[in-house]
């Protein structure tokens, strides 16, 4: 999805051919497996980060494309919304140093960043949903003006057939409809990108899924949205509602939604896709003219286009990614459930628990996913959103615990095993790892934090509004000098 898209209007025959096309693929692709055609470096890792603009008065600047003119960086590229960008850091093994490469890469290239947005009379601000978004500020005519994008909504717009409506109780509740998909752009992400070798994709992508709730709850940083004070991590209610093309009928029926935790753990990637090709039908119907079968018959590689398009517009919460670099196929877990931010290093605290965890999780001789139920780990998901680092969870052979502990006592020691694995430089380790620990034994995250200070402007006589505004302008300065968020001091 991230490549631009001609704009068209499809015909019922595309849409037919199109999906035989990805039939076909899939089976291409489950030859390539039986033939062992892929290949997996250890701890190769990919990082995608989701940015906001806002102006002096922290506003959203409607100005992505003023920015990346004056960037001139391909890294950086348009998202959904006008206020969006997206950074791209480069590929990379997390052995040895990696994760610290990876921190000095994204701070000067974030530094780079802002000191262009500045000549556009904006900033740049690593948080999950920015808090001082207006239902005006997210209409079409702040759609990005890539043709994909408008596609992309005029697709889903009319697979829903009528308005999306958003329905999020929380603390407070917030009732609202939309015309279009851009919603959606209030969710501003962290996609963590780990290649697994095919033959043990299950295992990832099992204990990715059982992780997901101990992820959001330690990492919440969404929980204002329209002046409201919702979940913890109200990103996750957002982005399933803002896309939601099924009417209530459907919802009634069961069909599944396009943002989806899934309904089960799985024995191989092939379960995945194959759930694509059965329960999501065709959003973008565009075809190429590769033919894969004629391409692995001649001893090429596919690029299978039809097939990564389609998976492209499924948006599981774990996400399997099929992928061709320098000539070589490779599997991925995309790992999609954590808001950006508060700053790079906590983003790569988070990404040292997660790549850690799931590593060691998927090396056990007895798998959490044999004793964990999969419902549970989809209740947990809920709650981890919902309630953030206050969540209580469900974990085999401690039942209810709330998820600081089970961090601190159980899942934090694995992440450290996993990162072992990996070779991480053990310093580094200690101090990624001792972000999370210190978040967890202190109760604070960005949710945490941006609430606090949100109640204690409130406190001192301000408007919601008002306050919310100085939350983000403090949160902006605070998140600048990389210091982790358990640290920050409240106004």
């Amino acid at each position: 999805m991230g490549k631009d898209l001609a704009a068209g209007v499809f015909a019922p025959a595309d849409r037919v051919t199109f999906r035989h096309q990805v039939r076909r693929c899939l089976d291409v692709f489950a030859q390539m497996l039986d033939q062992g055609a892929f290949v997996s470096r250890d701890g190769m890792t990919g990082l995608e980060i989701e940015l906001n603009l806002i102006d002096q008065n922290g506003r959203p600047a409607m100005r992505n494309a003023e920015v990346l003119a004056l960037l001139g960086d391909p890294a950086f590229q348009t998202e959904l919304g006008r206020f969006n960008l997206e950074l791209n850091a480069p590929p990379r093994s997390i052995s040895g140093d990696g994760l610290g490469d990876y921190e000095r890469d994204l701070l000067e290239s974030l530094h780079r960043a802002a000191e262009r947005a500045a000549k556009a009379d904006c900033g740049l601000v690593l948080i999950g949903m920015l808090p001082t978004l207006a239902p005006g500020d997210l209409v079409l005519e702040n759609l990005s003006g890539n043709e994909r994008y408008r596609l992309l909504n005029d697709e889903l717009a009319g697979a829903r057939g009528e308005q999306f409506a958003l329905d999020i109780g929380g603390v407070e509740r917030l009732r609202s409809v939309s015309d279009s998909i851009v919603p959606e752009a209030a969710c501003t992400s962290v996609q963590f990108h780990l290649q697994v070798p095919p033959d043990r994709f299950d295992r990832f992508w099992n204990a990715s899924q059982a992780i997901a709730g101990a992820q959001v709850a330690v990492g919440a940083n969404s929980p204002f949205l329209h002046g409201r004070r919702l979940w913890a991590e109200t990103r996750i209610a957002l982005f399933q509602q803002a896309t939601d093309t099924r009417p209530e009928e459907l919802k009634t029926q069961g069909v599944r939604p396009r943002v989806w935790f899934g309904e089960r753990w799985i024995t191989s990637v092939l379960d995945l896709f194959e759930e694509n090709v059965r329960f999501f039908p065709p959003l973008l119907p565009i075809l190429s003219d590769e033919d894969p079968v004629e391409v692995l018959r001649a001893g090429g590689v596919p690029r299978l286009r039809e097939f990564r398009l389609h998976n492209g517009t499924v948006y599981r919460w774990n996400r399997p990614v099929y992928d061709v670099v320098d000539g070589r196929p490779h599997l991925r877990v995309e790992n999609r459930v954590l808001p950006s931010g508060p700053t790079v290093v906590d983003l790569l605290a988070n990404a040292a628990f997660y790549f850690g965890l799931v590593r060691q999780l998927a090396e056990e001789e007895r798998p959490i996913w044999l004793r964990l139920p999969f419902s549970a780990a989809r209740e947990n998901f809920h709650a981890g959103a919902v309630d953030g680092i206050e969540a209580t969870v469900f974990w085999p052979g401690r039942g209810e615990t709330p998820v600081v502990e089970l961090v601190r006592s159980v899942l934090l020691p694995k992440a450290y095993a996993g990162l072992d694995r990996y070779g991480v430089e053990p310093a580094l380790r200690d101090r990624l790892l001792g972000i999370i620990d210190e978040r967890c034994r202190s109760g604070r995250n960005g949710a945490t934090w941006q609430t606090e200070a949100v109640r204690l402007a409130e406190r001192r006589g301000r408007s919601r509004n008002e306050a919310l505004r100085e939350m983000l302008l403090r949160y902006a300065e605070l998140h600048r000098t990389n210091e982790p968020v358990h640290t920050w001091p409240l106004p």
